[in-house]
C-alpha cells in the first residue's frame, strides 16, 4: 500500500494527540522524501528573514548594507527573547503556554 493511499485512509478526526503527531511526522517525512526540504521551505524563511528588515527599515532608507546588519541583530534580538522566556517558563515549572502572556 503507498504512503498516500495509507494516509488518506487515516480517519483524523478518532486521532489521539500523540496519534496526530506520528501522522503528520509521516506525512512530513514523505513529503521530504521526494522533494528538497531547502527548496520547499525557501519562500517561509525568506519571508521570515524579511520581517526583520521590515522592522529596522520600513521605508527602505537604509543602505543594503546597514540595512541586513541591523536586521540579522534583530533577528538575534528576537532568538534570545525567545531563549530567556523559555528559560523563565521552565524555571516557573510551567508547560509550554506558560510563558504566553
Amino acid at each position: 500500500m503507498g504512503t498516500e493511499r495509507f494516509l488518506l485512509e487515516l480517519p483524523v478526526p478518532t486521532l489521539t494527540p500523540e496519534q496526530r503527531t506520528q501522522w503528520a511526522r509521516l506525512a512530513a517525512l514523505t513529503r521530504w522524501s521526494r522533494n528538497d526540504p531547502v527548496a520547499g521551505t525557501e519562500r517561509a524563511r525568506r519571508t521570515f528573514l524579511e520581517r526583520f528588515e521590515n522592522e529596522v527599515d520600513p521605508d527602505r532608507v537604509l543602505d543594503p548594507v546597514e540595512r541586513a546588519r541591523r536586521a540579522d541583530c534583530a533577528k538575534r534580538a528576537y532568538f534570545a527573547r525567545l531563549a530567556l522566556k523559555s528559560s523563565l517558563a521552565r524555571r516557573r515549572g510551567g508547560g509550554p503556554d506558560a510563558g504566553a502572556a
